[in-house]
């Protein structure tokens, strides 16, 4: 019998490290394929390296903020509408005055005064979580569009000068600007309170709220970590494209949930949350997509590589639950 124990234990060990490695290897099998359709293709591989590499980096900050508040099995799909927001205002704060430093203090503020009304209509209010990000995607979304339009940009967007970030759009500059995002939220998240707390709301709410954790507290907190990252991604996306339409981040919010899921991390958040699974689901998610992109061509190809996609986020969610799936309920 006991011998049967330790078979199972290390059959469960051995599952939980090829689990833990998968989303990597996926990672770098995945950059291995796109390179090699990109060359067999004839394209000039140094240009679509560009393309997912500033992709990859908005959407791992954005997503990076966000995997607080999945921790706590919760989600947010306005937070694509929430960057496309701060992005807009922070380039008109610009055409004002004419005060980079100001541009940067408006996007850094709308992007956590979006994320703390979704908070607080979630938390304060009782309002379902899906129907408040549903809600805040539709009016963040109308109220960029609006602002775009009446400020002459209907259909080339609003801009500002190319030359004022140009000195930004480098790779080392956004390295930078990911690491230390990446630093803080790992801190906060591993090795803090703020983290413990939250992968405990999220695996037990009701054995949490017993102990007398604060449910809104963190939750609070959750959200407004998130809005730090949709302003630096906000602000990178001005830096790579000093213009904004009202299509730019239109797809982040439900990017975010896919790139989470494919960096490993379960959908239903609590103690087996993981923070690098934004940045190697990030990267992985863009990969993929521009692979399809590639090998798939022409609008006939746009839904099959949509299909591809649902069908690869489906095998990734029923393989990652593999290594806790039990007899008994998580919660």
């Amino acid at each position: 019998m006991e011998n049967q124990n330790k078979k199972k234990i290390g059959k469960y060990r051995i599952q939980e490290i090829m689990l833990t490695l998968m989303p990597g290897i996926a990672l770098l099998v995945l950059f291995l394929m796109f390179c090699i359709a990109v060359i067999s293709k004839e394209y000039m591989l140094s240009l679509y390296l560009k393309i997912i590499f500033n992709e990859g980096v908005v959407l791992a900050l954005v997503a990076t903020g966000a995997v607080f508040i999945y921790t706590l099995g919760s989600f947010d799909i306005s937070l694509g509408a929430s960057t496309l927001l701060s992005a807009t205002l922070g380039v008109m704060t610009y055409n004002t005055t004419e005060n980079l430093a100001l541009m940067i203090i408006v996007i850094f503020a709308t992007g956590i005064g979006c994320s703390l009304l979704s908070s607080l209509l979630a938390s304060v209010f009782n309002i379902p979580v899906f129907v408040t990000t549903v809600a805040m995607m539709s009016v963040l979304s109308a109220i960029s569009a609006q602002l775009i339009t009446s400020n002459g940009g209907a259909l080339g967007g609003i801009s500002i000068p190319a030359t004022l970030l140009k000195g930004l759009d480098n790779p080392p500059f956004k390295i930078v600007v990911l690491a230390l995002w990446f630093a803080i939220c790992l801190f906060v998240f591993n090795f803090t309170k703020v983290g413990r707390k939250q992968k405990f709301l999220g695996g037990n709410p009701v054995c949490a709220q017993l102990t007398g954790i604060s449910v809104n507290k963190y939750a609070i907190i959750a959200f407004v970590m998130a809005g730090i990252g949709v302003a630096l991604g906000a602000f990178l996306t001005i830096v790579y494209t000093p213009s904004v339409t009202t299509g730019t981040a239109g797809s982040i919010g439900m990017n975010i949930l896919v790139a989470i899921v494919f960096g490993g991390m379960p959908i239903s958040g609590g103690p087996r949350s993981k923070i690098y699974s934004s940045l190697v689901g990030g990267f992985s998610y863009i990969l993929l997509t521009n692979f399809l992109k590639i090998v798939i061509d022409g609008n006939a190809g746009y839904g099959i590589s949509q299909i591809i996609s649902a069908v690869f986020f489906l095998l990734v969610v029923y393989i990652a639950s593999m290594n806790y799936r039990t007899k008994m309920l998580p919660r």
